[in-house]
This record gives C-alpha cells, sequence and structure tokens, in this order.
C-alpha cells in the first residue's frame, strides 16, 4: 500500500537529502581530480570510475531534488523498522569498520575484514532485536568471514595481481 507523506516537513528533509547527494557527488568530483588519468589496463586511467561514480550521483541527487522540490517523493510506501535508528547496532557495525580500516595495516585484510564482518553482523542481529551472539555463534562469525575475505585476498593478489596487505610476505595470509 502506497502513501504520500506531503507535509512540509517531510519535503524539507527530502530536499536535503537530494542536496546531500549532490554535495557527495561534488566531492567524489574533487577528489577525482587530484587522481592521475594517465590511461592504464583496458585504456582507462585511475579516475575513471570515481567519475562515473560522480556523475552517477549528480544525476540522482538532480532527480531526488527535482521530486521533492515538485511534490516530494510520491507513492512511498511507509519505512519498515524501528521509529529511531537502533544506536547499539550502530555502535557495533562502526567498530568494525573503523577497526578495519585501522588494523589492515597490521593484521592483514584477511584478519581484518573477518573482524570487520563478526562485527558488523553482531550489530544487525543487536539492532534486529536478538542476542548478540554466544561463544559458539561468535566462532561460527569468525570462521564465516574468514571464508569470504581470504578467497577475496587470493583473488586480488593472485589473479589479478593487485597489492593487498597480508599478515606474512608470503602473499597467502
Amino acid at each position: 500500500m502506497a502513501h504520500s507523506d506531503n507535509s512540509s516537513e517531510s519535503r524539507l528533509h527530502q530536499t536535503g537529502v537530494g542536496f546531500g547527494i549532490l554535495l557527495l557527488a561534488g566531492g567524489l568530483a574533487y577528489g577525482a581530480l587530484f587522481i592521475s588519468s594517465e590511461a592504464g589496463y583496458a585504456g582507462v586511467g585511475p579516475n575513471f570510475l570515481p567519475w562515473v561514480v560522480a556523475t552517477a550521483l549528480l544525476v540522482c541527487g538532480i532527480a531526488l531534488l527535482r521530486e521533492a522540490l515538485q511534490g516530494g517523493f510520491r507513492d512511498m510506501e511507509k519505512p519498515s523498522g524501528a521509529d529511531r535508528g537502533d544506536w547499539a547496532g550502530f555502535a557495533w557495525l562502526s567498530a568494525g569498520v573503523l577497526l578495519n580500516a585501522a588494523l589492515i595495516t597490521r593484521i592483514g585484510f584477511v584478519f581484518s575484514c573477518a573482524l570487520c564482518f563478526v562485527l558488523a553482523v553482531r550489530g544487525l542481529r543487536v539492532s534486529d532485536g536478538k542476542p548478540a551472539g554466544s561463544g559458539v555463534q561468535t566462532m561460527k562469525d569468525i570462521a564465516t568471514g574468514l571464508l569470504i575475505a581470504a578467497p577475496v585476498f587470493w583473488m586480488f593478489t593472485k589473479l589479478l595481481n593487485i597489492n593487498l596487505p597480508g599478515l606474512t610476505g608470503t602473499g597467502w595470509l
């Protein structure tokens, strides 16, 4: 069942989303200016993808802003989930991402990404009102995180020859 919430407060928030996306596009485009455009593999340079994403965000931001200014987002379904954000879940997810960034060069890609997975899954459980996880569940999460991160690491380092931080000099961990 679709509904349309076009109150002035809702439209103000919708306009803010459109402007936020435009600011994000501008920031990404600004950053892309400082990335080398020298052609590499397949004739495109390292700044190609940031420009593609910045352009896509620009188009989306303009479309969102136009919708917000012409009556608000129409035919929106009522949002699902809780009325308020779950701060405990957000904290677990944030800890995972921040620890990944802080530890990736110290403990390597595989272990830092596995840790990020474990903390993110815990945060998602907490935000869903479920227990964070027992010791057994945590061990399963660690194993799952390693089973996801290790093949990604090997694919990038061995098949694509892209350097990712490893724990050892062998290139396998």
